[in-house]
């Protein structure tokens, strides 16, 4: 088994060749010149909930010494928009200057500049902010997109329809999901997690009346479930025969995942997907070493960049664990579309929140880089990342 701190934490252009792309190799000559940051507030169309009715994003812009210049954003939707800034503002931006602009190769060495502010959290959120900068950079030099320069291993990837809606009355839930399949998923994706699980199941039944059997159903209950309440929920909503259950106790709770890994193995055989709330590659390589779940969804935001989501996606392949990138389709649907394949595990899908995309909020200077269509993203032509935001 790789060792984490090689596969994942320095994911250089060897990550990108493990996982079977073909990434044209960084000469490490131009360094950083000039890198500033900008905060933004994007509206949501359809509100997260009372408290959450747009998400943050750290517009950042970096120009190497050669002159070439990349685009990326940091994000988070509600806690921490102004830490993450301010912590790309002063820490990154001081450290980052005159080093090298290999978006590879300076990873590590900056996560442990910034390891005492924490190994994970605001410390990752704020480094994808330059990780994706000098990414975009170095695929613009290459005059290419980030799939051409990884090498796509397929044309499109699967979509599934998600949504926050665990505030949504069944009736809401129910029209919602009619419009995912109205517009051709096959998939979707539903939050559960109400005070009593007898209402969960009544809503699930809803949904699934909608779907149909030959359409997936995966729930959500965002971290709210202690051990035994997630076994007692689990034991009644696998009536639904749920794709998987997507973090059913704290990200933090390991063993808790563990156990209850065990209980599904010995009686429903749900799926355990984790990701979401894991911040580097070393948690993500507990998780899958120990059972405690079969399918990773590493945000790109949260765990620092590419550079560490091309590591953790290595690993997952190596453990033969399916990779569902979180949110963000804009990006992930592209990473997506490089994955290799993996004998016996399901290829990546790619999540797209109802009208939460970027290019749907009218966020982005150009036009998203990415088209889902009847439950399928593919790529639309563009330099670099292809986000830029307004």
């Amino acid at each position: 088994m790789t060792n984490p701190a090689e596969a994942g934490v320095v994911a250089d252009a060897s990550s990108a060749a493990a996982l079977g792309a073909s990434a044209a190799a960084f000469d490490g000559a131009p360094t950083i010149a000039a890198f500033d940051t900008r905060l933004l507030r994007v509206p949501l169309t359809r509100p997260w909930g009372a408290d959450v009715t747009s998400v943050g994003v750290i517009a950042t812009h970096v120009v190497r010494s050669d002159g070439t210049e990349g685009w990326g954003f940091s994000w988070t939707p509600q806690i921490g928009v102004e830490a993450v800034h301010a912590l790309l503002a002063h820490d990154i931006t001081a450290y980052a200057i005159g080093r090298s602009a290999d978006p590879g190769s300076e990873w590590l060495a900056l996560w442990q500049h910034l390891h005492e502010a924490g190994g994970g959290g605001i410390t990752t959120i704020a480094m994808a902010g330059l990780n994706l900068a000098l990414w975009d950079a170095a695929v613009r030099d290459a005059g290419t997109s980030l799939s051409g320069f990884l090498g796509a291993q397929r044309e499109s990837v699967r979509a599934y329809g998600s949504g926050v809606n665990l505030h949504y009355t069944e009736d809401e839930l129910v029209a919602q999901v009619r419009r995912w399949v109205d517009a051709g998923f096959d998939a979707v994706k539903v939050k559960v997690g109400k005070p009593d699980v007898a209402e969960d199941l009544d809503r699930m039944r809803a949904v699934r009346e909608v779907l149909g059997h030959d359409r997936a159903l995966m729930i959500d209950a965002n971290q709210r479930w202690e051990l035994n309440r997630a076994t007692r929920s689990l034991e009644v909503l696998a009536d639904v025969s749920p794709a998987w259950i997507e973090e059913p106790l704290r990200a933090d709770d390991l063993y808790g995942h563990i156990e209850l890994a065990q209980r599904l193995g010995a009686s429903s055989g749900i799926p355990i997907a984790v990701g979401e709330n894991l911040h580097n590659v070393f948690r993500f390589d507990d998780f899958l070493r120990t059972g405690a779940a079969q399918i990773v969804q590493p945000n790109i935001m949260r765990v620092g960049g590419i550079t560490p989501f091309l590591g953790i996606a290595g690993i997952a392949a190596e453990y033969g664990a399916a990779v569902h990138p979180h949110l963000l389709p804009e990006l992930s649907g592209q990473l997506a579309l490089c994955l290799r394949a993996v004998p016996g595990v399901p290829a990546p899908m790619a999540e797209d929140v109802e009208d939460a995309g970027f290019g749907a909020l009218g966020a982005l200077l150009d036009d998203s880089p990415v088209r889902i269509s009847e439950g399928l993203l593919t790529e639309v032509d563009h330099a670099g990342l292809g986000i830029r935001f307004s």
